[in-house]
């Protein structure tokens, strides 16, 4: 089935993004429409200030001091429609403006009393107030529990810049103070990250994906299983160069003249697919390793497949085959037995196996199909696929695990790099795994088994949180709730009042962006630019740096010259571009000094390297795989892992498996829940941010976070478009906008992460969201006791039309 040509429910033809001109010649009229404040003209000179951000490089436009807008770097070739709301976002009235203090936490015969956490008022200290309660706190937690009782849990999207990153600071300062208990991985792809070096040898989901020319140049068949580009290369870990538009614009051409054809492998239509009109093919959620395996006995039973590349480059493939033909199991793998799973004809998916080993194939796939329980083997059937099809090392084929994340596939220029300020050490060794934060601190004591090791929980007393939202990112969140009255003191640096700041002890207002300067890198894979990132305006209310903040800290801690190494903010960008200055004479490339680089135009452009559009993953290991061995015991690519059998472990065994989810569309529970709700990154944030912000008109049903249902399941339960609808489980409820879409297969919803947490009875573990977080849905469990990863995609709910009056949402009214 094509993806059909209309935009409903809605999108640009690129995916929320846009060219420059476009930008500037709608901001005013687009901002008119969603009520933005303080664009018009005021009195003073406009200021151009160059800065950048995860959305991209841009020009803050400045006025009397304030921020009236933000405009796109005049050399990004698609910006995101999400600029506009920067300036509602700095001026949220979510803003944290003074050092807050929980009521009860003021009163020392309450301080440690957590059962007010998320319901009580906040009072309003100085600085040196705060500074003093959260030194006192540390040095009380230290002396009587030890440093293993410190937990910094941030994972750090909250801000571009190579100083002022929030995680990276509260590590430094802890690390100085005697240590802590860390977390381990990435929860966007805990299970992808540990299972592939496994199989591949290296983590692959950050490395350089083959270059965008090469695909485009060669590739017969691309397959975007679960992916979508268009939407998720607007952000990125450094600002984003939005590379990836361009040639998904040549894409779509070369699909329109029939040189490529494109195959949407997903239970929706994304953005993508219906820009490149895709083919699309739509499994039940969570069911992709059984498609996996169907295709490959299919190109095995009518030898389709390169024996010749299983041979010399595989390790495993007889161990892996008895499953594969069903001699192990008496059930062999065949498209009728992954029909009745995956809900795909088996005839279908014979011709899909056919397809893929006509010609050149790259496999592409998104992270979500590994946030699922046993999310370890889909990725590691893709893999098996990949090898069976034979296509990898070779230009425009093979596999592709991040092209939807920092603009994977852009071409690597030749730069020197640049390293910003260090987390330093850490004297406690403990490292769980970032899915693990809620049992840590419900179950302290216990063990779990992660990647071979055996890990014991610590007994955290004190969490210091800066720059993340866990309150709304962490699953199942009843359990998250129970979980955070358990440290005796909580303390959050933010620049708004998150759900997570809510449930604080101690609130401390951080800088967004714009109140600071800094450096970045421009492109994480291209690495084009060097860009500075220059303060635009003053800082909103009290709010002060992060980095100011930790060296208030440890001055009161004792080690202030030991964070600060006595440098001010501009000693460090400048220690950190002079380094890159003279790693970049060794290579021949001459950077102006600091100053004129700073005080000029603000960022220096390289070129790109010799070949780097011909860029192939792989290629040295596929010419010469003794001189090149992959990083895996065997040095090739492991369809079997011994390392892995070896861990004795029921739930991932020694190669891919169709193992069933705890719960799925062909599970008993699915006839109390019949809905999978898939919960992918949001169009129009990143992760939780922006949510507090005016793009909540453009995507909002209701002023709750919309839902899609199909037609087929809204016209069973009576549900329209706009309709507010309460979707539930054995877990919790929560309140969404219904749209009404065929972009979608019937037996799945999709409700995206992120919406801020908005509960009617705050501090209620069984409180019911009133704006659509879908993690009060979500189960708290790992992938395996492989990776112990994110399954938010393992979800099972039921959804009805609400019948009452729908209650405010005030997640984004500051508390009392």
């Amino acid at each position: 089935m094509k993806a059909p040509k209309d935009n409903q429910p809605g999108t640009d033809p690129l995916g929320f993004a846009i060219s420059r001109r476009q930008f500037v010649g709608t901001i005013g009229a687009v901002a008119g429409a969603l009520n933005a404040p303080g664009l018009a003209l005021a009195a003073g000179k406009q200021q151009e200030i160059l800065t950048a951000s995860h959305w991209g490089m841009v020009r803050a436009i400045v006025q009397d001091g304030r921020l009236v807008r933000v405009e796109p770097f005049e050399k990004d070739p698609h910006p995101t429609k999400m600029l506009k709301a920067f300036h509602d976002r700095v001026y949220s009235s979510s803003r944290i403006a003074h050092p807050m203090v929980r009521k009860g936490f003021l009163d020392p015969a309450t301080r440690h009393d957590t059962s007010r956490r998320g319901a009580d008022a906040f009072v309003r200290v100085s600085w040196d107030q705060a500074l003093d309660l959260v030194a006192g706190e540390l040095k009380r937690v230290k002396e009587k529990y030890g440093n293993a009782a410190l937990f910094p849990g941030s994972a750090d999207w909250q801000s571009a810049g190579l100083l002022h990153s929030a995680s990276t600071l509260t590590r430094r300062m802890l690390g100085l103070y005697g240590g802590f208990t860390d977390c381990s991985g990435d929860p966007s792809i805990a299970a992808a990250m540990v299972i592939l070096p496994h199989v591949l040898g290296e983590l692959e989901v950050y490395g350089q994906q083959t270059a965008w020319p090469a695909i485009l140049n060669n590739a017969k068949n691309v397959v975007l299983w679960g992916c979508c580009i268009l939407k998720d290369d607007q952000i990125g870990t450094h600002p984003a160069d939005h590379a990836a538009y361009p040639a998904m614009e040549q894409l779509r051409a070369k699909v329109a003249r029939k040189e490529i054809k494109v195959i949407s492998i997903d239970p929706r239509i994304t953005d993508t697919a219906q820009y490149v009109q895709a083919d699309w093919v739509a499994p039940r959620p969570n069911t992709d390793t059984a498609l996996m395996l169907a295709l490959m006995y299919v190109l095995y039973t009518e030898k389709r497949y390169d024996a010749d590349f299983i041979q010399k480059y595989c390790y495993g493939f007889d161990q892996f085959l008895p499953y594969l033909l069903g001699t192990l199991d008496g059930l062999p793998k065949t498209p009728e037995w992954a029909q009745h799973i995956t809900g795909i004809p088996a005839a279908k998916i014979t011709q899909l196996a056919r397809t893929l080993a006509s010609g050149r194939t790259m496999l592409i796939t998104g992270y979500a199909i590994q946030r699922a329980d046993h999310g370890e083997q889909p990725y590691w059937a893709l893999v098996a696929l990949g090898a069976m099809l034979g296509h990898i090392g070779l230009p425009g084929g093979g596999l592709g695990f991040s092209y939807h994340y920092d603009n994977g596939g852009s071409l690597s220029a030749r730069a020197p790099g640049i390293v910003g300020i260090p987390a330093g050490s850490n004297a406690i060794e403990t490292a769980l795994p970032f899915e693990r934060v809620t049992d840590m601190l419900l179950h302290p004591g216990q063990t779990v088994n992660y990647n071979g090791e055996t890990i014991k929980y610590p007994d955290v007393k004190m969490i210091y949180w800066a720059g993340g939202n866990p309150l709304t990112h962490l699953w199942q969140t009843s359990k998250v709730i129970e979980a955070w009255r358990r440290p005796e003191t909580i303390v959050v640096a933010d620049p708004f009042w998150t759900p997570t700041a809510r449930f604080a002890d101690i609130v401390l207002p951080a800088t967004t962006t714009f109140e600071r300067n800094d450096l970045e890198v421009c492109g994480a894979y291209s690495q084009k630019y060097i860009v500075g990132m220059h303060q635009a305006i003053a800082p909103v209310g009290e709010s002060r740096n992060d980095y100011d903040i930790m060296a208030g800290l440890a001055k009161r801690l004792g080690f202030e010259d030991q964070f600060t190494e006595k440098k001010s903010e501009m000693d460090w960008l400048r220690e950190f571009y002079d380094r890159a200055r003279t790693a970049s004479k060794a290579m021949g490339t001459a950077l102006p000094d600091f100053d004129a680089f700073w005080k000029g135009k603000g960022y220096v452009e390289f070129p790109l390297e010799p070949g780097a559009d011909t860029y192939t993953k792989h290629v040295e290991f596929r010419q010469d795989p003794q001189n090149n061995p992959l990083g895996t015991p065997s040095g090739k690519i492991e369809i079997y892992s011994k390392t892995i059998a070896a861990f004795n472990y029921s739930d991932c065994p020694g190669h891919p498996m169709w193992l069933e989810p705890i719960e799925w569309l062909g599970s008993e529970l699915a006839k109390q829940y019949p809905l999978h709700v898939v919960s992918p990154h949001p169009q129009f944030r990143l992760h939780s941010q922006l949510d507090n912000t005016i793009l909540r008109k453009a995507y909002e049903v209701a002023d709750r976070e919309p839902v899609w249902i199909s037609e087929v399941d809204a016209k069973k339960r009576k549900i329209a478009s706009g309709d507010v609808v309460r979707l539930y489980n054995g877990r919790g409820s929560v309140l969404a906008g219904a749209v009404v879409t065929n972009r979608i297969r019937p037996g799945v919803i999709m409700l995206q992460e992120g919406a801020w947490y908005d509960p009617d009875k705050p501090g209620d573990p069984s409180a019911q969201c009133k704006h659509g977080l879908i993690n009060v849905l979500t189960i708290n469990k790992g992938t395996s006791q492989l990776a112990q990863g994110n399954i938010a995609n393992t979800c099972l709910v039921e959804v009805e039309r609400y019948a009452k009056t729908p209650p405010a949402v005030t997640a984004f009214t500051a508390p009392a």
